[in-house]
C-alpha cells in the first residue's frame, strides 16, 4: 500500500525578548511609522542566551508531548536554517541528540525563506519510501547574522522556530508542489560569507558575513498549483505585509485568506511558515484533521522559491 505524509501535530517558540520598532529607533535613524508603513512589521522577538538548536529543540520536545510519543519513535528531523550553531553538527542532529531520537536520521536543509516548504516535501518522500514519523522544523535565530546599524535589513527579520510532525497515512493530503531555485540570481541576498584565506590565497572576494540585501528580488508568484482548487487559506513566507497584498491581487483572492502575523515576529525565515501554522491553529482558524485546504508558500535567498498545496 501506498503510504503519505500526513501532519499530525504542530507547535512553535519564540523567544521572550520583544524588540519593537520604537526600542530600534534607538539604535538607528528610523521610526515605528517608518517600518510598520513599509513592512507591516510593529516587533519581533530576540533570543537572548539562546541559540537555533535550542529554539529547535523546545519545538521537538512540544511535538512530542503533545502526540505523546516517545523520542526513540521517530524516523527522522529535518531542520530547515540558514543560522546554524556551526557549520557541523547540524541543528537537525542538536535536536536529535537532545531528545535521545536514537533511531532518526538527521539533517538540514539550507533554502532560506523556502527551507520549511523544500523540507516538508523532502519528509514526504521519506514517508513515502518508508519511513513511518519524523519531524520538519523550521527555526531560524537572524539576530546573530545582523548588522544591527543598518536600516535597510536590521528592522525586517525576528527569530523564532516552528514544526510539525509528519505521520504515515494511506490518503494523501499534500496534494501538489512547486520547488524551485535561480542559483544566477543568489547575490540579492547573502549571509555569512566566509573569506578563503589560507596562505596560497589572494584577491579574495570581499562580502559581509552579515545579512546584506542587494537590490529588490522578491519571489511572489504562488505559479499554477491553485488554479482551478477552492483555497481555505493561504500560509506564505512572512516577509512583507505588502507582498500579501500583491499576492491577493494577483490571484484575486480574499485578502483575509492571507493569514499574517508578520507584525508580531518580523521576518523568521525558514520558521514564519511552520510558527504561523501553529498559531493559527492554536487561534482555531486552522484545524489539523478538519480537510481545510491551504498552500504553503516560501520564497527568498538562493533565489528559492517553492510552493505546496496541502489538506490539513
Amino acid at each position: 500500500m501506498n503510504m503519505f505524509g500526513k501532519i499530525t501535530a504542530t507547535a512553535s517558540y519564540v523567544p521572550e525578548k520583544i524588540v519593537t520598532n520604537d526600542d530600534l529607533s534607538n539604535l538607528m535613524d528610523t521610526s515605528d511609522e517608518w517600518i510598520h508603513s513599509r513592512t507591516g512589521i510593529k516587533r519581533r522577538r530576540v533570543a537572548v542566551g539562546e541559540n537555533t538548536s535550542d529554539l529547535c529543540i523546545r519545538v521537538a520536545q512540544t511535538l512530542l508531548q503533545d502526540a505523546q510519543l516517545s523520542a526513540e519513535s521517530l524516523d527522522f528531523i529535518l531542520v530547515a536554517t540558514i543560522t546554524p550553531d556551526f557549520n557541523t553538527p547540524a541543528v537537525a542532529c542538536q535536536v536529535q541528540g537532545a531528545i535521545g531520537a536514537v533511531n532518526a536520521f538527521a539533517f538540514d536543509i539550507s533554502a532560506a525563506c523556502a527551507g520549511f516548504v523544500y523540507a516538508l516535501s523532502m519528509a514526504e518522500k521519506l514517508i513515502r519510501t518508508g519511513a513511518k514519523k519524523g519531524l520538519v522544523i523550521g527555526g531560524e535565530v537572524l539576530s546573530k547574522v545582523l548588522d544591527w546599524n543598518d536600516r535597510s535589513t536590521a528592522v525586517l527579520f525576528g527569530d523564532g522556530a516552528g514544526g510539525l510532525l509528519l505521520e504515515a497515512s494511506s490518503e494523501q493530503h499534500l496534494l501538489k508542489e512547486s520547488l524551485k531555485a535561480d542559483g544566477t540570481r543568489g547575490m540579492s541576498l547573502t549571509s555569512g560569507f566566509r573569506t578563503n584565506e589560507n596562505p596560497f590565497s589572494q584577491n579574495a572576494p570581499a562580502y559581509s558575513a552579515c545579512m546584506q540585501m542587494i537590490g529588490r528580488d522578491v519571489v511572489a508568484s504562488i505559479n499554477d498549483l491553485t488554479q482551478d482548487e477552492a483555497i481555505d487559506y493561504f500560509l506564505l513566507h512572512q516577509a512583507n505585509s505588502r507582498i500579501l497584498d500583491k499576492v491577493a491581487r494577483k490571484l484575486k483572492q480574499p485578502r483575509e485568506k492571507f493569514l499574517q502575523n508578520m507584525q508580531d515576529y518580523g521576518n523568521t525565515s525558514a520558521a514564519s511558515i511552520p510558527l504561523l501554522l501553529d498559531e493559527e491553529i492554536k487561534r482555531g482558524t486552522l484545524s489539523l484533521g478538519s480537510g481545510q485546504k491551504v498552500v504553503f508558500s516560501g520564497f527568498g535567498g538562493g533565489l528559492t522559491w517553492g510552493t505546496m498545496l496541502a489538506t490539513l
